[in-house]
């Protein structure tokens, strides 16, 4: 086959310094420049905004009439593994009773933050003994029957809760705590109403309070059903547990192995620390044969 043929390349005039004292000429062609018009925006009809999407119902309570049997139903139907530990396991009671107001019962988890079941015991019998009503506790009535208000609180000095051993830290979060709702930017009525998302956003505004005291809130005091406390160890360890992982899954994993105990993944937390507390007796069992024997 022959070479393909070689096109021909328009012949390039010399440099001027080949030419000498001739000069070159750039010729050029100008090209018509053709205006295109500009595109018509499109005819757009007004529309009116949207109106917020309204936010998620408030499902009835744990401690609501059936709700509880209904859980359990749905959770034994929906995980055979989680069934297993609910059919070992005695069924949790959320009270009927009307739980603690909710300024009262967020002092109280600030109050038991980070200290050891007794010695937070010993620290809100004493908390509720500084306040003006304390001669009910003192009269042996019960002392959730004690009366703890927002202005109540902001009575007492930092000094006078540091006396009880109430750190300095924890007497300014009471006091924020207890200014929010005297101003009316919390209250019993809305805190009862506001969705997880609303809680959330609205509680953890408050110094001291984060996620982890936000959902126990909602589970213990408010009884919703469906709370799932990602950052929870315990909650943690026994979703690990009951689903042989090899690693402590994360929060983001928590949420997509949890899924199927929706709406009732409150409950099903429940049974994760009671997975993990038999788990630890029976080790403790354990260790007490082999040391006798």
């Amino acid at each position: 086959m022959g070479r393909p043929a070689r096109s021909r390349s328009p012949a390039i005039e010399p440099p001027p310094e080949v030419t000498g004292l001739r000069s070159s000429k750039i010729s050029f062609r100008s090209r018509k420049i053709v205006k295109t018009p500009s595109a018509k925006p499109l005819a757009t009809t007004a529309l009116a905004p949207l109106p917020p999407a309204p936010p998620p119902p408030v499902l009835p309570a744990l401690s609501s009439p059936g709700e509880l049997a209904a859980a359990l139903s749905h959770l034994q139907a929906a995980d055979p593994l989680l069934a297993a530990v609910i059919a070992s396991t005695e069924a949790p009671t959320f009270a009927a009773t009307p739980s603690l107001p909710a300024f009262h019962s967020l002092a109280r988890s600030i109050l038991y933050q980070q200290l050891a079941p007794s010695a937070a015991d010993a620290i809100y019998a004493r908390f509720l003994a500084l306040l003006p009503s304390a001669s009910a506790a003192a009269a042996n009535v019960a002392a959730d029957a004690v009366t703890v208000t927002p202005a109540a609180v902001l009575a007492l000095a930092a000094a006078d809760l540091r006396t009880i051993g109430v750190s300095g830290r924890k007497a300014s979060y009471l006091h924020d705590l207890a200014a929010r709702f005297a101003a009316g930017e919390l209250s019993d009525s809305a805190v009862a109403a506001m969705d997880e998302a609303a809680l959330l956003a609205e509680l953890t505004k408050v110094r001291g309070v984060g996620e982890w005291t936000v959902h126990m809130f909602m589970i213990f005091s408010l009884h919703r059903p469906d709370v799932l406390p990602c950052g929870d160890l315990g909650v943690r360890k026994g979703v690990q547990e009951l689903y042989n992982l090899k690693g402590l899954p994360n929060p983001e994993e928590m949420v997509a192995l949890c899924e199927r105990w929706r709406p009732y993944r409150s409950v099903g937390a429940w049974y994760m620390w009671r997975l993990m507390e038999s788990k630890g007796a029976a080790a403790k069992k354990k260790n007490k044969g082999n040391a006798s024997s």
